[in-house]
């Protein structure tokens, strides 16, 4: 899910870094990977970014009570957006048979109070299901996306039925270039200036999301695991290549259009795409675009095709976990799954918004 409260506070740095900026993130990785493929939900972000960037007819307005953005092109029934300590207001103008499965992080709360009162989208905060020394919480456990997010190997075979959610990236935070990424503190000591650069109370739904990111990247890994919060594209690239070396190859799960809950059937063609060695990045809730990136051993993966009821494609990344005996006994996985750490594989979609890198 996107931290789509902060999103125009992110695309309005982006905005005024961009120009400071050496090198654009894609030049970057054209520079440093020019024979990696970049998977298309990077393409969209960085789409999007210059998207927002070329649209001149985009107004903003920086002052003591926030950020005001006025995207109505100079006519009425326009969007207006603004966004100061008191949150977003936002103004328009105008299960079945087989498994449930859940490809996401955490959920989305909306509340629209009364008439004339702004809408507020925010998503629960929780432990991340991709992070493995994390006991499942209430919440997730009554979440039936979250309840059916992992499944066993033995299942990853045509035929099978799951009905899936796959997530759009469209709202996605911006990526911001390196250098101006360095600029902007991102540790639990320095909470209270990051709220403040973002203009957030303590406290507020927002800001323990916030913190809940930055704890998860300050936490030490299980044992084997080396991870590491990469808070630009650039950094994520140097992180990869530490490990994995130059030689390369980049892949995210693909659906042709957006989805619900909906019932999809694995079709011929699944393939194994890595050694056990690859490096995941997940996306993670913040105001701009940083991902948990970790490398992995003893790690299966797969491309799996997919066909859903109404027609959707998808080409979708399973990673198989061969060794879980080093998770807290009471993650999700084990919990669905009723079976105990290291004893199977175990395995989970990845959501459009992850990367998974390997040898190429």
């Amino acid at each position: 899910m996107e931290f789509r409260l902060l999103h125009v506070l992110a695309s309005l740095t982006v905005i005024l870094a961009t120009s400071h900026a050496a090198l654009t993130p894609e030049l970057y990785w054209k520079s440093v990977l020019p024979n990696t493929q970049m998977p298309k939900f990077i393409k969209d972000m960085l789409q999007q970014q210059s998207d927002f960037m070329e649209d001149k007819s985009t107004s903003v307005d920086v002052g003591k009570g926030g950020v005001n953005v006025d995207a109505g092109k100079g006519k009425p029934g326009g969007t207006t957006v603004g966004v100061g300590k008191g949150g977003v207001g936002v103004d328009t103008g105008s299960p079945g048979k087989g498994t449930s499965v859940g490809v996401g992080k955490g959920g989305v709360a909306v509340h629209t109070g009364r008439k004339g009162k702004p809408v507020y989208v925010g998503v629960k905060p929780g432990p991340s299901p991709f992070i493995y020394n994390y006991a499942a919480s209430e919440t997730q456990l009554r979440d039936a996306r979250n309840v059916a997010l992992f499944f066993l190997e033995k299942d990853l075979k045509p035929g099978t039925t799951m009905t899936l959610h796959f997530t759009k990236t469209s709202d996605s935070a911006a990526f911001l270039p390196r250098e101006e990424a360095k600029t902007l503190p991102f540790s639990s000591d320095k909470l209270p200036d990051i709220l403040d650069h973002f203009s957030l109370k303590p406290g507020s739904v927002e800001a323990e999301i916030m913190k809940d990111t930055i704890k998860e990247c300050e936490e030490a890994g299980i044992k084997g695991e080396e991870k590491y919060c990469a808070t630009s594209l650039e950094s994520m690239i140097d992180y990869t290549k530490s490990k994995l070396g130059n030689n390369v190859k980049a892949i995210s799960t693909e659906v042709n259009k957006g989805t619900q809950l909906e019932k999809f059937t694995i079709n011929a063609g699944v393939r194994r795409v890595a050694a056990d060695e690859s490096v995941v990045c997940h996306k993670e809730n913040y105001p701009y675009a940083v991902f948990y990136c970790h490398k992995t051993q003893r790690t299966r993966l797969y491309v799996v095709p997919m066909k859903g009821a109404d027609g959707t494609e998808a080409k979708a990344i399973a990673a198989c976990h061969t060794d879980t005996s080093a998770w807290n006994p009471k993650h999700l996985a084990f919990q669905v799954l009723k079976v105990k750490p290291g004893t199977v594989p175990v395995c989970h979609f990845l959501p459009e918004d992850h990367i998974v890198w390997f040898h190429n």
